[in-house]
């Protein structure tokens, strides 16, 4: 047997054991069920969708679709858990408005309004507290979106690491979005709005945890003026967009090449990446794709609107470094290759453990 046959012949074991879905069988919940990874999927798809029997749910978008009376809308929640709760370039207030808004933004819809429930810890400073209420505020004006309801609990010192925040966020899907992971096409771009894994290194160097002299700030930030401009550029040629959050760009891509049942191509060396975050990244032997992000999406274009796509991200402020990283191809079908700087191919799976816990 030749090695393109062995290579072939392993893809095809691979591929037919992720056609499967996930089964939910650990005895208990650990970190890596939060990490965005393979755990969290098989969480998904062996507990949650059987249990809920949710089309929305089962897609595993980043919202879910709701129709009322012809008017489309998109609903979105989410928890943030991050510590510490201030770092540089962010604080969690700022995250969980930012982060709520993005997960509209990227499925097509601008936010409306959110809802607001804050856990907060005995002992907890009210400073910070205020420091925090007034960054939900900042962020939500900024966003242009409401704030129109919340709740409040309070629970014993030492269980809730200064405050959690759970949102629930209410957008109207935009008209010129026709978005979903079925909508890839051989050929496709893949764009990304800017350099990859800020978040989580600046949240991994905030927690003094690794003697590193460097500075990085979040990326948090609306991604609804990247999302419009995107809409407003390509149209109907923008096939899917999704913020890459926990587990980073490679986890993104794995969700929508086994979503398609395309493969997925990315070239390394045309990633961008903060020289810190690479630094860093190196030091600590983690790959910067699966390095959190909270304020840049990933985009598949058609090939003839690609171009047209990334000059509108770059023409906006945040945009400097938005690129073209890959394409969408047939073979092999729902994997991800990244084409390494040497000229090889490697493969990128999803994230496996949670090398960079309590991030968002």
């Amino acid at each position: 047997m030749s090695v393109s046959e062995r290579e072939a012949r392993v893809l095809g074991i691979i591929e037919t054991a992720r056609a499967k879905r996930g089964k939910f069988r650990d005895a208990q919940v650990t970190m890596s069920h939060g990490a965005g990874g393979k755990a969290t999927q098989s969480m998904i798809e062996g507990l949650f969708v059987p249990a809920f029997g949710s089309e929305p749910l089962a897609a595993m978008g980043d919202a879910g679709a709701v129709d009322v009376d012809g008017t489309a809308l998109a609903m979105t929640t989410d928890s943030f858990v991050v510590k510490p709760i201030r770092f540089p370039g962010g604080s969690i207030g700022e995250l969980a408005v930012n982060g709520t808004v993005n997960d509209l933004a990227v499925s097509g819809a601008r936010a409306l309004a959110l809802t607001l429930s804050l856990v907060l810890e005995e002992g907890l400073p009210a400073e910070d507290l205020r420091a925090e209420v007034e960054a939900i505020a900042a962020a939500a004006q900024a966003a242009g979106v409401q704030v129109v309801a919340g709740d409040t609990k309070v629970v014993e010192r030492g269980h809730a690491d200064a405050m959690y925040v759970c949102t629930t966020g209410l957008g109207r899907v935009d008209a010129r979005a026709r978005l979903s992971p079925a909508g890839l096409r051989p050929g496709d771009r893949i764009l990304v709005s800017g350099t990859v894994g800020d978040h989580g290194t600046a949240i991994m160097l905030a927690r003094g945890e690794f003697d590193l002299d460097a500075e990085i700030e979040s990326d948090t930030r609306s991604l609804w003026p990247v999302a419009d401009a995107l809409l407003d550029a390509a149209g109907p040629a923008l096939h899917c967009m999704r913020d890459a959050t926990r587990g980073g760009v490679a986890s993104v891509l794995n969700e929508l090449a086994r979503a398609s049942g395309a493969a997925v191509l990315v070239r390394e060396a045309d990633i961008p990446v903060n020289p810190v975050v690479a630094g860093a990244a190196e030091i600590l032997g983690i790959d910067p794709l699966y390095v959190a992000n909270e304020g840049k999406l990933v985009a598949f274009v058609a090939a003839e609107q690609a171009d047209a796509a990334l000059a509108a991200m770059r023409a906006l402020p945040t945009g400097a470094d938005a690129a073209i990283v890959g394409e969408v191809r047939e073979e092999p079908p729902g994997r991800v290759l990244g084409r390494t700087t040497f000229g090889g191919h490697r493969l990128i799976d999803m994230l496996v453990g949670d090398p960079l816990p309590r991030i968002c």
